[in-house]
């Protein structure tokens, strides 16, 4: 049962890394379009942005992994 959870929540990890990341390109190239001269500024905090999510799906699959293993629980 423990594998089963580990692998949803893997799963769940994913889908929502990906659904931040493609909010926050919408947002960006919205922004980018609506004033191009400020097109470095946004693409800094996009990618910024973009990398702490990651930061934050990493942990998330790293908890599922150790859970699947039986470490610390």
């Amino acid at each position: 049962m423990g594998l089963l959870a580990a692998g949803i929540g893997a799963g769940i990890v994913a889908v929502g890394a990906g659904i931040g990341i493609g909010m926050i390109g919408k947002s960006a190239t919205e922004s980018i379009a609506r004033q191009p001269e400020a097109s470095g500024d946004i693409r800094g905090a996009m990618i910024l942005t973009a990398a702490l999510i990651e930061g934050v799906a990493l942990i998330g699959a790293i908890v599922c992994i150790l859970l699947a293993l039986g470490i610390g629980g």
